[in-house]
């Protein structure tokens, strides 16, 4: 049977039809797909050593003859064991396996085999636990789990590494039909290896150069996929029309001078930036970033402010019911005495900040135009929402929202304009990861807090020192402060092992301070307890207030100065800092407690990064290091996390390469009519992404 790219797994070998229904979990089912999905990691075990130079504690790979195999029960734990004696011409090992009986019929004294595996003492004695191995004949040249760079695949139940490597080296030699999308002249300019020989040694290595080579050319693709469609949709932006909103300067210094502060340089640059692009025909796509309390909220009221000044509607999009209300009464604060009209559109809660006659419903103030601005969530994007003039489009913590629920609020203007575009995110975005999956916005920074706030301190806390930050705690609420416990879940997890919501508040309100009033917060609440329990807390009647992580973003408690993270090596640098965002907004000085039960060298290095580092900025690029872009930026509601396999956002050198080469053939030929492969590629590319 001649095997092809389009073969079913199932199809190809008693191997492949046993594992193909959990492949198929996978999204595998022809050859293709698996030479498609890449290892996520290796393990070298390419020096083949001599017995004599094993040594206890580290990995080897031997080569040798069995001597002996044989089934037996471990007497202390009654497990079966299976044991086998390999020897070379400098002295002999053990190797033994727990719970595979099998292996006897496997091998057989006599048969020379490789072992790959960590060499331990026992009692004196040298062995390896569970190596893996493999037979060498004269018919098999090569191996496939043992004795090279192995690859090391993600799986999925019913599925083990070695059948997944077994069914991949059957197909291997299919790598050689698969057709390179690159131009010529783009994988020589960036000194690239062609598509062909990138996969066979991104699943098996010939050394640690060939994989180096291959992993390059496999992120220069994906790099390159992501930031094409970036560019060309930014391409697209720029064809399209938008109301152009004049600039209203002697209104805009009246209204920031009113204010009970003063701008920073960074966010009168940012106004700035954003104000210009608005006073442009062409809609404005800008993201305005800023560390956790910097100020871009009066940054986009400066956007609005000239928007309604100019007869124009503005949305503004919030993630979560707690935090538009709360923008809600802000925004209808920092406007009080300019007439401009605003509503509140959750699905809890409908209002405006002015009287209408004959009792209008919101729906159809905002259809008449006469509404200013309109705040909400998801709501905003419902089929009964029309706008009459919508010009501005103001998406706060932007990277909570699928690509597929922006282009639906774009879209919802009746007269053929689209409205301009501001994002605003307090996660600091690394420079990578602007150039890459927000390639096709304009990029707007404050990078300096308001004038008077002081650094929060933050310390990690081990099991010991809790007694002390208890008292500590009451100390500040005496001193009329308030607190927020942040725990990981709502219910207890005897798997995970992490705090719960419920627990902690219940040991927090009977034990630990019976004589205060807790209030406790989690998703599950509906929104009216919900509103109730912040209002509480907002009103100092609450003296802290336990939570799961609802209160991550935006809500603005002046006088809360301790934050209390249980369980803080369950979560990412991140939200972390976000946490840590939520005290240290007033001129009192703040402390963020890290506390800790884990022992883990890699979970206490993050927190201490965490408590050295203030800078959201300098943590971002941290905690891309740390975890990768799909967890801390939310990339998966946007798409880009899926194509992002093997490429990461840390990976400069290629980003910059990729980045170059889509803008050199995107200047020659935007519509890529004489790029067919790539035109191909990318809309693959447009199907598999789930743009959310």
């Amino acid at each position: 049977m001649i095997v092809t790219l389009k073969h079913k797994i199932e199809n190809i070998t008693a191997v492949g039809k046993r594992i193909a229904p959990a492949l198929k979990k996978l999204g595998i089912v022809t050859a293709e797909d698996l030479l498609n999905y890449w290892p996520f990691r290796y393990e070298d075990w390419s020096r083949v050593k001599n017995i004599a130079e094993v040594e206890a504690g580290t990995n080897a790979t031997v080569k040798g003859q069995i001597e002996l195999v044989q089934n037996k029960r471990s007497q202390w734990k009654k497990r079966l064991v299976t044991e086998a004696i390999i020897s070379d011409e400098t002295g002999s090992i053990k190797a033994i396996w727990f719970h595979q009986p099998y292996l006897v019929r496997n091998l057989h004294p006599g048969e020379h085999i490789f072992l790959s595996g960590k060499a331990e003492d026992k009692n004196g004695e040298l062995q390896f636990v569970h190596p893996n191995y493999e037979k060498i004949t004269r018919y098999k040249k090569e191996t496939t789990h043992t004795a090279r760079i192995v690859p090391i695949y993600s799986l999925t139940k019913n599925l083990t590494e070695k059948q997944l490597r077994y069914v991949m080296s059957q197909i291997i030699g299919l790598a050689q039909y698969i057709k390179d999308w690159l131009p010529a002249e783009i994988i020589k300019k960036n000194n690239l290896a062609p598509l062909s020989a990138a996969v066979r040694q991104i699943h098996f290595p010939d050394n640690q150069q060939a994989l180096n080579t291959a992993l390059e050319r496999i992120k220069f693709d994906e790099l390159f996929m992501v930031q094409t469609r970036a560019q060309m949709a930014k391409q697209l932006l720029a064809q399209s029309r938008a109301k152009a909103i004049e600039f209203k300067e002697k209104e805009t210094k009246k209204f920031v001078d009113s204010l009970p502060f003063f701008l920073t340089k960074a966010q009168k640059i940012s106004g700035w930036e954003i104000i210009r692009d608005l006073g442009k025909d062409r809609p404005m796509n800008r993201l305005l970033e800023g560390d956790v309390g910097s100020g871009k909220t009066i940054v986009a009221c400066l956007a609005i402010l000239n928007t309604a000044l100019n007869g124009f509607q503005t949305a503004y999009m919030a993630p979560t019911e707690i935090l538009a209300r709360q923008h809600y009464e802000n925004i209808s604060k920092l406007f009080a005495g300019w007439g401009i009209k605003i509503g509140l559109l959750t699905s809890a809660d409908k209002r405006a900040n002015v009287a209408f006659e004959n009792d209008k419903d919101i729906y159809e103030l905002i259809t008449n135009g006469e509404l200013d601005l309109i705040i909400g969530t998801h709501a905003l994007i419902q089929s009964k929402v029309n706008f009459n003039k919508l010009s501005l489009v103001i998406i706060d913590e932007q990277h909570r929202f699928g690509v597929e629920q922006r282009k639906q609020l774009k879209q919802k203007n009746n007269d053929g304009t689209l409205p301009h575009l501001l994002s605003m995110t307090a996660t600091p975005i690394p420079r990578s990861l602007a150039l890459t999956v927000y390639g096709d916005l304009d990029l707007s920074v404050i990078n300096e807090l308001p004038i008077g706030r002081k650094e929060i301190l933050t310390e990690i806390v081990a099991p010991e020192r809790r007694p002390d930050k208890y008292k500590f705690v009451m100390e500040q609420i005496k001193n009329g402060r308030q607190v927020f416990v942040i725990c990981p879940l709502i219910d207890p997890s005897d798997k995970l092992g992490v705090k719960a919501v419920k627990d902690e508040y219940e040991k927090l309100d009977k034990k630990i301070f019976p004589d205060l009033k807790i209030g406790l917060m989690h998703g599950k609440l509906k929104s009216g307890e919900k509103e109730k329990v912040m209002a509480e807390f907002l009103e100092n009647e609450t003296k802290i207030l336990v939570s799961t992580p609802v209160v991550e973003v935006g809500i603005d408690i002046q006088n809360a100065t301790i934050m209390m993270i249980e369980s803080a090596e369950r979560f990412g640098l991140a939200q972390l800092h976000q946490f840590r965002g939520r005290v240290g907004r007033s001129q009192e000085q703040s402390y963020c407690f890290l506390m800790t039960e884990s022992n883990d060298i890699n979970s206490i290095r993050r927190l201490q990064t965490l408590a050295q580092c203030k800078n959201g900025f300098d943590l971002a690029e941290k905690d891309l290091e740390f975890r990768g872009p799909g967890e801390v930026y939310g990339i998966r509601q946007s798409g880009y996390n899926d194509q992002l396999k093997v490429a990461k956002l840390t990976d400069y050198i290629v980003i910059k390469k990729s980045k170059s080469a889509v803008e050199e053939i995107l200047a020659r030929d935007p519509a890529l009519t004489n790029y067919p492969s790539i035109k191909e590629r990318l809309k693959k590319f447009e199907t598999d992404v789930h743009w959310e």
